[in-house]
């Protein structure tokens, strides 16, 4: 039970981390709570919404009640099982904008601007759409991660592209290239009909290296000895020995709290609970951060959406057609056009990204009583609100205690009105009018400023985006927990590579720029030299200070 590295978590940076270090002939040792992502709820696209809602797959986490939005607790996903979220994520690909990645630079997480991610992001990919438009020069064509375009068939997709053009917007043919902002495709993981999730690209090849072993346990906490991580304590007894390191990469909710309960976090914080101060770090479980979306529907005129297949018969035709062949409805995650837009004249590049989806439907499965329906998911992807993960208690069976703390500024509450409203003009857009029968949620009636932030606080959901919780910058910050290598700050031989080390959220879904750091990581745990730099400079909008598209 020893290898020269220990990786807790066998999710999306964790499984990038397992393979690049096995690829280079160290000995790996991968340790995951959760089981096998065998079966078809894990690798049929469209059944994504199962595995999200099963204990099996999921730790079941949600947040405490939220004081703004009216003391709802929300669901908090976290994948328990081989490939963690991204076997039970939508499957959405976005790297995210180069904007955000110059901001970590700049706060303190040197070697992260954009120039410095961009060649992790094309070694990481095999981006499958060449000759179908798009950017060729800024994809990557032999990475482990495979990314496709659904084949956005339903007549939906095209009109809301279309909507955005008529309303005034940019057109972009690739959102993961040199032009984020607009609308356009959707990319996904997806390969030959199957959820192509960080267990399928990176883990299972990285165990056909006789170097690299997976076990299943429940880390408790990391082993110290004078300062230096020598290794993990699993429940039951087990330690787990690193000759080398231990690297954290079990989510940002879990990282944070493996961390306080091996005795490095907030002194005082520890204190209570009869934790043993190792280094006092008061950002552990601090600057976590989401995104927060509304689903804005629309009851549909024609039947075209996917409400015709919400029965047991079709649903049972269209899985036989995705086990036997890996193609149909049961091959796309149906999330197949989507847009980033700047809410206001003088924001630099988009503050609002929309998934659209041909059916009124939940997170849950539950679709909406109306029948046939369309609807955008839209949030505010910078908001300025900051919570926390704290610990429950010392025991490692606890939940930990995480508080998003949604909503706690005006600015939030301004964003998502503009958001609501923006959304509305672009259903009201010609290419829509064939379409759109009227409005569902939050339906017609709520115009105000008051009214909508009563939508808001009732129906408002986690786009399932948590990070920051172990966010890096330098050895000076007494804030940061881990420096731009993914150093615990204060401690030797061990680090945290996961979506915790972000310093800010990025703007879209997080899976891309999680591998991504799991990718980047690995160089710098053999020590070797980062890839080149990038010289390519992204479109940013050249009105941008005047106008809003």
């Amino acid at each position: 039970m020893e290898a020269d590295f220990v990786i807790v978590g066998a999710g999306s940076a964790g499984c990038a981390v397992a393979y690049r270090l096995a690829e280079a002939g160290q000995s790996v040792l991968v340790i995951e709570h959760g089981g096998t992502d065998a079966g078809p709820f894990i690798q049929m696209p469209a059944a994504l919404s199962y595995p999200m809602n099963m204990a099996r797959y999921d730790w079941g986490y949600s947040s405490e009640p939220e004081p703004h939005l009216g003391g709802r607790r929300l669901a908090c996903p976290r994948g328990k099982v081989i490939g963690g979220s991204s076997s039970i994520n939508g499957m959405v690909y976005v790297r995210g904008h180069a904007m955000d990645f110059d901001h970590w630079a700049e706060t303190g997480a040197d070697g992260w601007s954009y120039a410095d991610v961009l060649p992790y992001f094309k070694r990481m990919e095999t981006w499958n759409d060449a000759g179908h438009g798009g950017d060729p020069s800024w994809r990557g064509m032999d990475g482990p991660l495979h990314v496709m375009r659904g084949p956005r068939a339903n007549p939906l997709f095209h009109a809301f592209v279309e909507a955005g053009r008529q309303a005034g917007y940019e057109v972009t043919d690739d959102y993961n290239g040199e032009k984020q902002e607009g609308f356009g495709p959707f990319e996904q993981t997806v390969y030959k009909g199957r959820r192509w999730s960080a267990a399928n690209a990176y883990l299972r090849p990285a165990l056909k290296h006789a170097n690299c072993d997976l076990i299943r346990g429940l880390v408790e906490r990391v082993v110290m000895k004078d300062g230096r991580a020598t290794g993990v304590a699993l429940a039951g007894g087990q330690v787990v020995t690193a000759r080398r390191e231990v690297i954290l990469a079990a989510s940002s909710i879990n990282s944070p709290k493996i961390l306080m309960l091996s005795g490095i976090g907030p002194a005082a914080h520890l204190a209570e609970h009869g934790i043993g101060v190792v280094a006092d770090r008061p950002g552990v479980g601090a600057n976590l951060q989401d995104h927060l979306e509304m689903y804005i529907q629309m009851a549909s005129k024609q039947p075209i959406t996917l409400y015709k297949h919400w029965n047991l018969a079709s649903k049972a035709v269209i899985g036989a057609q995705w086990l036997f062949t890996g193609t149909g409805l049961g091959a796309s995650n149906q999330f197949e056009s989507c847009a980033f837009i700047r809410s206001q004249a003088g924001v630099p590049y988009p503050d609002i990204q929309y998934h659209f989806l041909p059916i009124a439907v939940r997170y849950d499965g539950k679709t909406a009583a109306e029948g046939h329906g369309f609807q955008a998911h839209v949030g505010p992807m910078r908001s300025p609100s900051r919570g926390a993960v704290t610990l429950r208690s010392a025991d490692p069976g606890d939940a930990p205690v995480i508080r998003f703390n949604y909503m706690s500024t005006d600015e939030d509450w301004d964003d998502f009105r503009r958001c609501i409203r923006l959304t509305r003009e672009i259903f009201a857009q010609d290419a829509f009018e064939p379409f759109v029968k009227h409005e569902i949620q939050p339906g017609a009636a709520a115009q105000s400023d008051a009214d909508l932030d009563d939508v808001v606080r009732e129906h408002a959901e986690s786009a399932y985006h948590p990070c920051g919780t172990c966010r890096m910058g330098r050895h000076d910050d007494k804030h940061a927990v881990v420096d731009p290598q993914g150093r615990v700050i204060g401690v030797d031989a061990l680090r945290v590579v996961d979506s915790s080390v972000f310093p800010r959220i990025t703007n879209g879904n997080l899976n891309a720029p999680s591998i991504m750091t799991g990718e980047k990581m690995s160089d710098h745990i053999l020590g070797r030299d980062p890839l080149a730099r990038s010289n390519d400079m992204p479109w940013i909008h050249p009105e941008w200070e005047k106008s809003q598209r």
